[in-house]
Formats: C-alpha cells, sequence, structure tokens
C-alpha cells in the first residue's frame, strides 16, 4: 500500500547517516529493514538534480523500510547544492573510486549533451581522496548488496554488462534502450568498481524531460519496481 498524494509531503522512511562531506554536510542514507539485495544511488553528479527529484518523489509513497532496498537520495550534497558536476573541491566522484584503471588525468565533462567535452574537473588527487566516496564505498561493502542502480542523466538508456530481467522492466518503466557499454571510458567509476568486486552495477541514464513529467511518467512505475525487489 502506498501513501496519498495527502501524506507525499515528506519522506517517512527513516534514515541515517553514513558520513559527511567534505563541507561537512551529512551523507544520509535510507536503509533496508531486512537484508539490503538492492541499493538505489542518486545524486552523484551535482548537475543531475533530477536523479535526486525523481527518488525523493518515489521514496515517498512508502510507509516505512523497505525489506530488501536501500537508497542514498544525494551522495553528492556538495555539488547539488552548488550546481556543479563534482563536489566542493571540483572532482569528479564517479570518477575518484580505487579501480584497476583509474588515472589521474583530469577529467572533461559537458555542459549540456550537445556540448564538447571541455569542462575541466579532476579525478582527486588518488583513488578514494574525497570524504563522498569513502563514505559510499563504505557503506556499500557494510550492507553487500547484490545490486546497485546508480541514477545519471540524461543520456536516455540503461548501461550494464548484461539485459538482466531488472534492465528489461525498467527499459519498460522509462521507455529508453539497453546499451552493454556507454561508449567511452570511464576510468574509477563506481560501475566500474563494482565491476572489479563482482557487484552487479546498473547505470540508469535519465530521459532529458522536466521534473513534473518525471512526477507524471514514472514515479507510480518506479515505485511498484521498487516495492517488488
Amino acid at each position: 500500500m502506498f501513501r496519498t498524494n495527502a501524506e507525499r509531503g515528506t519522506i517517512a522512511v527513516k534514515k541515517e547517516v553514513y558520513g559527511v562531506s567534505e563541507s561537512g554536510a551529512p551523507l544520509y542514507y535510507f536503509p533496508s529493514a531486512k537484508k539490503c539485495s538492492h541499493l538505489i544511488i542518486a545524486g552523484i553528479h551535482g548537475e543531475e538534480p533530477e536523479t535526486t527529484f525523481l527518488l525523493s518523489r518515489t521514496l515517498r509513497f512508502f510507509y516505512d523500510s523497505l525489506d530488501h532496498v536501500a537508497f542514498i537520495l544525494c551522495a553528492n550534497p556538495d555539488g547539488m547544492a552548488l550546481g556543479t558536476r563534482g563536489n566542493q573541491r571540483g572532482v569528479d566522484l564517479n570518477r575518484n573510486f580505487p579501480t584497476s584503471n583509474w588515472n589521474k588525468e583530469d577529467v572533461y565533462s559537458r555542459l549540456t549533451l550537445e556540448s564538447p567535452r571541455e569542462t575541466l574537473l579532476s579525478p582527486g588527487n588518488e583513488p578514494l581522496s574525497e570524504k563522498e566516496t569513502i563514505a559510499l564505498v563504505s557503506i556499500i561493502k557494510e550492507l553487500q548488496p547484490s545490486s546497485i542502480l546508480s541514477m545519471h542523466s540524461p543520456m536516455a538508456c540503461i548501461d550494464t554488462p548484461f539485459r538482466t530481467k531488472d534492465v528489461v522492466s525498467l527499459e519498460k518503466i522509462f521507455q529508453i534502450p539497453w546499451v552493454s557499454s556507454i561508449g567511452y571510458e570511464t576510468p574509477g567509476s563506481l560501475g566500474t568498481w563494482c565491476i572489479e568486486n563482482n557487484m552487479e552495477c546498473i547505470t540508469l541514464e535519465l530521459p532529458r524531460i522536466a521534473l513534473e513529467a518525471m512526477e507524471t511518467n514514472y514515479a507510480v512505475s518506479f515505485a511498484h519496481w521498487i516495492s517488488s525487489r
């Protein structure tokens, strides 16, 4: 049973702190009631606020913690507050994980999907140089989920090596295709770290649509999908 619209002004699911950001902001997660099988992460890039928006709107359907699904609503609160892709120190957190292909080369991102990759960010001085990634790796190791759903935007695809049943159902909800590769290297990314640690990571790249359409088109179906995990 889901909460009514009148009840969805707040998030009822209990939250806990799993760390602090570089600026000292609390890093919150919403734990599962039992063994965590799925962890859903939004907001690792501060320039992708629609991920946090949609996950928040979906979380508000639930009266209490789910048995097997945990949530991180915003993995990069400093970047979200500042409107920057990286954290307060200009580090792209999704290039700061301890992977075999991590490198110290500068990271170039795009201001829009059509723009050239010319906006400079850092992968950090070394892997796990940032408080946010240290905390995220720590909570993942503590929860030991079988699968991670990492929410991004706005490339409108589902990026993961294998087209599993979860991927097929997400394709139907978001009306976007599965791709086995995003088409470029992602050294030091969460997805690569998960692969190297024998953990499934599905990268959900939301399409570019208005926030109200996110709510109208996806929230109910996404809530049903989450509650069935």
